[in-house]
């Protein structure tokens, strides 16, 4: 479950911040972050989470966010595959509300979203281009939904031609057939966070649209160059933009509460 709980901390912090308003299902008034085009289906770990959550509202009722939780979950998720640590700051509360539609607008597209949208995304979140492209390299880990690469493999000259012949046999070019069959995102290391991410984007091996464009002769060349070299490089600026992120907009002091459960206001 690493890569799906430290997506999940990217889709909770780019919309109202880091708050844990991804985590809030539909209820009373709220109309949740889940259904939005971005995690519809492609969302996972929840479970892992509230799991997570009741053991230490045993131990400590009423004291450590869901926001928080998530956090220190994603960080330990990149460790137990071999990542980067960091030390996560704590003291972030829970939303009281969710935004569905600022999520659609805030979250990145992978099968569409060009370079400029992608710096623009993260920009708006106080994030820079060297941020986004180390950020990415969570993409080492995980898998997509043959749905969010179908236009990819099928569409796009920028690929290598043996990859999308691969990458097609379980993902054919019918809108309706096969569209949540999986894919590695890292063919060589699907389940190591390592740097041959980057060093797939060199030979045009990215399976998502919003993968490739890192490396397609524009401004983040070279870093993707340095972090294919470099693992160390990549692993101490991923580190460092992920201490970034957790700290956008988090809510403090009297603001909004700390649930007792992750997927409801108290």
């Amino acid at each position: 479950m690493a890569a799906s709980i430290i997506r999940l901390h990217f889709h909770d912090c780019f919309v109202q911040g880091c708050d844990a308003s991804l985590l809030l299902k539909d209820g009373k008034g709220i109309i949740s972050e889940q259904n939005a085009r971005q995690n519809f289906q492609s969302a996972r770990g929840f479970e892992v989470i509230d799991s997570i959550k009741a053991a230490v509202e045993e131990a400590c009722p009423g004291v450590v966010s869901c926001a928080d939780v998530l956090a220190l979950a994603a960080r330990d998720s990149s460790v137990y595959v071999g990542g980067p640590t960091w030390t996560v700051k704590l003291g972030r509360r829970d939303s009281t509300t969710a935004n569905k539609d600022l999520a659609e607008q805030n979250l990145p597209i992978a099968t569409n979203d060009d370079l400029d949208k992608l710096i623009s995304l993260f920009d708006r979140q106080g994030l820079s281009v060297k941020d986004m492209v180390a950020l990415s390299g969570a993409h080492t880990i995980g898998q997509a939904r043959c749905i969010t690469f179908r236009g990819r493999i099928y569409n796009e000259t920028n690929i290598d031609s043996g990859f999308a012949k691969t990458r097609s046999r379980r993902c054919p070019s019918s809108p309706v057939v096969g569209n949540n069959t999986l894919a590695p995102l890292d063919l060589v290391t699907p389940n190591s966070f390592d740097n041959n991410y980057y060093k797939n984007l060199l030979t045009n091996k990215g399976l998502l649209h919003s993968d490739q464009v890192l490396f397609n002769g524009g401004p983040t060349d070279g870093i993707v160059r340095l972090y294919s070299n470099h693992q160390a490089a990549f692993f101490s600026d991923f580190a460092d933009a992920m201490v970034k992120m957790g700290d956008i907009c988090p809510l403090v002091g009297s603001a909004g509460e700390v649930r007792k459960i992750c997927s409801a206001t108290n």
